[in-house]
């Protein structure tokens, strides 16, 4: 007798979902007309409003905004824009430049702050902490142990939790940091580049740890659920794109996505179940994304339109891609009229192509007034 679906060893039949999932899974699954799941990228603009246009800090957002109850959870554990170190460097103030102090972050950067105020603002990078296969081995690789007891606890916390939900039928996607950001976080943005060219060996060392503690952690959690997606944070493009070649993204970063999205794929326990592949990447991401597909990624987010990033003709031009993103920020600041051309101009279409989730391109900036969000929030809702 064949076991009915109980959500990890197999999906549950849409009409059995509850609200959330069933509306996230919509989305994934490209249903054509249906309405978009509702949700935000995130805020820059809460402490303002607050400060300002007098919303209530109490508030809950998801009634305020209209947004969708939860439809996926996601597995952590593993970094986002910086290396997943177990333990985390000490935070501490390294030198006191009146106005101004340099400090030690978790990431074991030198960054520049205003005294006192860590947040709400770019900082300002001065060092890292990898310098060479010395540094590398003496300040990070033993921070990214995979057996650390830590670790375990946490997992111990967290999985079941997981498990339950996703018996329920919720998504489960796992989230980790990209080659890239990775890369990034702990040599530095300009002394990476010279890296790939002066210092290969560093660059494939490094990529080798975070495959090896990424594979060994997601091992542990596929042990108890089924993952629909792996989501790397990846912020490999700028306002003119990629900041390394594709024949470079193939050489340092894909040898270890492959491995990784290999043997995941090979430990699922639901051996049916597809494994979604997510890339997050500022700035304009439309020349990497026939590269990225190479490994299967089929979700991409989150499409900044300052960048060149149009949406509907992504969705035209590459109709397997799952979208999130594309609302373009700056038209957020400039009223409703503005607001409803622009969503007059996508939404329309995105929602009779399907694989569309709207949000604010990056984190809603402070420039965009607490009316003007609730205009686009009730605009958003005619399409739910």
């Amino acid at each position: 007798m064949n076991e009915s679906p109980n959500g990890i060893l197999s999906l549950l039949p849409r009409e059995l979902l509850p609200e959330g999932p069933r509306r996230y899974w919509d989305f994934y699954n490209m249903r054509p007309g249906a309405g978009f799941y509702q949700k935000e990228f995130g805020f820059y603009a809460l402490e303002k409003w607050q400060r300002e246009e007098g919303l209530d800090p109490k508030a809950n957002l998801d009634e305020l905004f209209g947004y969708d109850p939860m439809g996926r959870v996601d597995l952590y554990g593993l970094g986002w824009c910086e290396a997943g170190f177990e333990p985390i460097f000490e935070d501490k103030v390294l030198e006191d430049r009146g106005d101004y102090e340099v400090v030690q972050d978790f990431a074991g950067r030198s960054v520049l702050c205003f005294k006192g105020r860590r947040n709400g603002f770019m900082p300002e990078y001065i060092d890292h902490p990898v310098k060479d296969m010395r540094t590398w081995e003496e300040n990070c690789k033993w921070r990214m142990d995979p057996n650390s007891p830590k670790r375990q606890e946490r997992m111990d916390e967290y999985l079941p939790k997981a498990a339950a939900l996703q018996r329920q039928g919720y998504f489960v996607g796992q989230s980790l940091v990209g080659g890239y950001m990775y890369l990034r976080s702990l040599i530095g943005p300009e002394q990476l580049l010279y890296a790939f060219y002066d210092d290969p060996e560093l660059i494939h060392a490094c990529m080798q740890q975070w495959l090896d503690l990424a594979d060994n952690i997601i091992a542990r959690h596929q042990k108890q659920v089924t993952l629909d997606e792996i989501y790397i944070g990846e912020d490999i493009c700028y306002n003119h794109g990629p900041l390394i070649s594709p024949d470079m993204i193939r050489e340092f970063l894909f040898p270890y996505y492959q491995q990784l999205l290999q043997n995941a794929r090979a430990r699922q326990l639901d051996k049916a179940r597809t494994l979604h592949f997510q890339v997050d990447t500022d700035g304009l991401c439309l020349p990497v994304i026939e590269v990225y597909r190479e490994l299967g990624m089929d979700h991409m987010s989150p499409f900044e339109v300052a960048s060149g990033c149009d949406v509907v003709k992504v969705g035209q031009d590459y109709p397997w891609l799952r979208i999130s993103g594309g609302v373009d920020k700056r038209i957020l600041a400039q009223g409703p009229e503005a607001i409803d051309r622009m969503i007059d101009s996508i939404f329309p279409i995105m929602q009779k192509r399907g694989g569309y989730l709207p949000t604010c391109d990056h984190g809603v900036p402070e420039e965009v007034s607490l009316q003007n969000y609730l205009h686009f929030r009730k605009r958003c809702l005619e399409f739910r």
